[in-house]
């Protein structure tokens, strides 16, 4: 396989097969239009599976390195590669949009084609983010991925649709800004040089450091988001159509914790440590604090766009405890929510696509009329409260046992809030699903066609595999974590 172009064709498969979609045109097409998504995000994916068959996990090198020039008057160069920390977020990205692709098939009736042409190009952009060295090429597709979403959250989402995904569009180029002028001043620093991986080896001061992961975090920390810049994330969430909502809490917030391993920690690694208090705060208050929230909202689709909030601050927490099983946690945190936070989102647009709300107090009994349905909703329900056995588990299980090894307090309110997480998730559980059928409403649901069981099917085959075998997913990563944190625990001064 090393001759053959892996990580491009991840890139450009999805891209090119969003074009080709786009242009059937108008929704006369639409049979067509679909039947080609479903093909190019297939296609998309299978060109990743041997990225993970073919990958060594016994290296931290990048793999499948591709390099050309781009810009060489300015040294940017088409520049793309993978290890443990990347690869398997391109085949959970590209898994995904075939997800999103089939749960939209009859759901979406106007813009047939847009919309399915805007995921799969988003779809290769991240893949771009994910595996790009260059950091020119990084920011190209870090702000491209912007427009498709903002497109469509603002065309096919909820009544405030244009305000949600304006303000999901302003705070998110805002944060980029910033990374840009560290970028800059690191091209400076480096002689002129974009290559990511010749940055991770800069030295310069603390105070240089200091500034540089500060313009890093206002960029990431709004795409996890963390506490206090999360505000457009409910409103965007609510406001999507299920399909956006699929990809932003699946995809799109781990581009902002991908960021801090890729950027933040290795190449400021002293400021990572002086600044490991404030990001560890950070992350407690957002899974205590947030938590809480998420308790009190009445729609379905806030209160686990507020459990995503929740999830990703143990990524965060993990990241900055600077210990193996902390970093790994982590990162198994974000493929685990990739899954489980995306089937709570198809969950409730499965039930939204029947009665046409999302408020926790217009459903009431629905087990009696959607079995099915029901049975797989409480799998990813207890996925989303952390029970053994579950993808959900494992994650938040490594973080906390990294904490205790780190400083137990830490640990003791990171798990502590693991019961706030199994309220708030239960309690919307038994209040939409159990006890007597409440209305007319729910008493003419039809239980989950073909289509929908299978989509769902799949992503319960995922989260049970993860929580019962994790080993495959760690392996991966397990070298690339041990030379990160090697790399982070040298002195730059």
């Amino acid at each position: 396989m090393s001759g053959i172009p892996l990580l491009s064709l991840a890139v450009w498969v999805p891209i090119i097969g969003g074009l080709v979609v786009l242009a059937t045109g108008s929704d006369r097409n639409a049979p067509l239009a679909r039947m080609l998504a479903l093909v190019a995000s297939m296609l998309g994916f299978a060109v990743t599976i041997p990225l993970y068959t073919g990958f060594d996990a016994s290296t931290a090198t990048m793999q499948f390195v591709e390099l050309s020039p781009w810009i060489p008057r300015f040294n940017v160069a088409y520049f793309l590669g993978v290890d443990g920390l990347s690869v398997l977020f391109i085949l959970l990205n590209s898994f995904i949009t075939v997800i999103v692709v089939i749960a939209g098939w009859k759901v979406i009736r106007e813009k047939v084609a847009q919309y399915m042409a805007a995921f799969l190009i988003m779809s290769g952009l991240m893949n771009g983010i994910f595996c790009a060295l260059d950091a020119v090429l990084f920011y190209v597709f870090f702000e491209s991925s912007l427009i498709p979403l903002y497109i469509i959250i603002g065309v096919w989402g909820g009544p405030n649709r244009v305000y949600a995904a304006l303000k999901f569009f302003l705070f998110t180029l805002a944060g980029s800004l910033l990374m840009l002028v560290a970028l800059l001043y690191l091209f400076m620093e480096s002689g002129g040089s974009f290559n990511i991986l010749d940055w991770h080896a800069l030295k310069f001061g603390m105070e240089a450091q200091i500034l540089v992961f500060l313009a890093f975090l206002v960029a990431f920390a709004v795409k996890v988001p963390m506490w206090p810049v999360h505000t457009w994330l409910p409103d965007a969430h609510v406001e999507a159509p299920t399909g956006g909502s699929v990809v932003l809490a699946a995809i799109a917030l781990k581009l902002g914790a991908y960021g801090f391993v890729r950027f933040s920690l290795p190449i400021a690694p002293d400021a990572s440590h002086a600044l490991a208090p404030l990001m560890i705060t950070l992350s407690i208050i957002a899974v205590m604090y947030i938590g809480f929230v998420a308790l009190v909202q009445t729609d379905m689709k806030k209160l686990i766009a507020y459990s995503s909030i929740s999830h990703m601050g143990f990524v965060t927490l993990g990241f900055f405890i600077f210990n193996q099983l902390g970093v790994e946690g982590a990162l198994v945190q974000m493929l685990s929510h990739g899954f489980v936070s995306g089937a709570m989102f198809l969950c409730v647009g499965v039930l939204y696509d029947r009665v046409h709300s999302r408020q926790i107090a217009d459903y009431g009994g629905v087990v009696n009329t959607m079995p099915k349905f029901a049975a797989l909703f409480m799998l990813f329900a207890m996925a989303n409260s952390g029970l053994p056995a579950t993808s959900g588990f494992v994650g938040e299980f490594m973080v906390v046992l990294g904490a205790v090894k780190f400083n137990f307090w830490v640990a003791f309110a990171a798990a502590t809030t693991l019961i706030l997480g199994a309220a708030y998730t239960l309690w919307m559980y038994k209040r939409v699903v159990f006890g007597a059928v409440a209305n007319d409403h729910v008493a003419e649901l039809e239980d989950l066609s073909a289509r929908e069981f299978l989509f769902l099917g799949v992503l319960a085959l995922c989260v049970l595999a993860m929580g019962v075998y994790p080993f495959p997913f760690t392996e991966v990563m397990h070298a690339s974590v041990s030379e990160l944190l090697r790399h982070v625990a040298v002195s730059k001064l």
